[in-house]
């Protein structure tokens, strides 16, 4: 009996494993993700609040920075000056009222006086010891002294709404002061730096741009299909690149989904490529560091 040739054999071998091979190449793949995306984080611009020089800043671009934390203050020294000047009117506004006071108290002391001679006018103008005119002297100048009395309550009056516009202008120097100082808002990782030390700033000018970046977001996009296969307070799984060959899986949190459709964005994929309506979804992700604003990240729907 003949044997079979060698090379016959190996071309046998060699056709069975190459067909092997292309079938597991276009078999289907259960690792491929749901749905890719890039992180991003909520980025806060800090403006200025006043106008003037900035005396103090002290940001710097990867700084970490605490919410409260002051970080600069502008020039105030044109509003402290306004504030003092302010405030000596205020004092010499009430220092008249003490005058007024006085003159109001030497003003009741006279009536109370013409009211004794009033009475005591009454009395004899009963007895008959006294005449109609006596009595009509002192009623008149009973209405004098209320004039008076009056006249200088308004005055009063007057000072008390001075001192009051005064004191709401001084309340305002003091807030404008207030927010010249430079409060960083959230704690965060300042991204940008806009501005330097004895620049002049005004008010609404951009100063720096900070971020939370302990935890990203992961904005991927999913068909109309998937819908179905997440929800709010969803954990899935996330993917990024550890390196060329290796991704790092890490799992993350549902937190929106996009109650509207848009056209698919030119840099992202779906797991069915010819869709062109998708929905935005917004995954919250722990950060330990390795994840950066615009880096590219994948979803898993089912953690493995």
């Amino acid at each position: 009996m003949r044997r079979p040739n060698n090379q016959k054999m190996k071309r046998i071998y060699s056709f069975f494993f190459l067909l092997l091979f292309v079938l597991g190449a276009c078999s289907p793949t259960h690792d491929e993700p749901d749905a890719w995306g890039t992180f991003e984080a909520t980025e806060v611009t800090v403006s200025a609040m006043a106008n003037g020089k900035l005396l103090q800043f002290n940001v710097d671009e990867g700084q970490l920075l605490d919410s409260g934390q002051m970080v600069g203050f502008v020039d105030t020294t044109d509003l402290y000056l306004k504030k003092r000047q302010a405030m000596a009117q205020r004092n010499a506004t009430a220092s008249k009222k003490s005058d007024l006071q006085a003159q109001i108290s030497i003003y009741q002391q006279n009536k109370d006086n013409i009211l004794v001679d009033k009475f005591r006018v009454e009395n004899l103008l009963k007895a008959g010891a006294a005449t109609q005119k006596q009595m009509d002297d002192i009623t008149a100048a009973m209405n004098v002294a209320d004039r008076q009395i009056a006249a200088v309550q308004t005055q009063f009056s007057g000072l008390e709404d001075q001192i009051g516009s005064i004191s709401q202008q001084i309340a305002q120097l003091e807030e404008a002061i207030r927010n010249a100082y430079i409060i960083n808002p959230v704690s965060g990782t300042v991204l940008t730096k806009f501005a330097e030390v004895d620049e002049v700033t005004v008010f609404g000018k951009p100063l720096y741009k900070i971020a939370n970046l302990k935890e990203m977001i992961l904005r991927v996009y999913i068909s109309g299909s998937q819908l179905s296969q997440l929800f709010i307070g969803q954990e899935v799984a996330v993917l990024y690149d550890k390196n060329e060959d290796e991704n790092t899986t890490t799992s993350g949190i549902v937190s929106w989904i996009s109650p509207t459709a848009e056209f698919t964005p030119k840099t992202i994929q779906t797991k069915e490529e010819r869709v062109n309506l998708v929905y935005a979804v917004k995954v919250r992700v722990k950060n330990n560091g390795s994840m950066k604003i615009g880096m590219p990240g994948e979803i898993k729907l089912n953690n493995p």
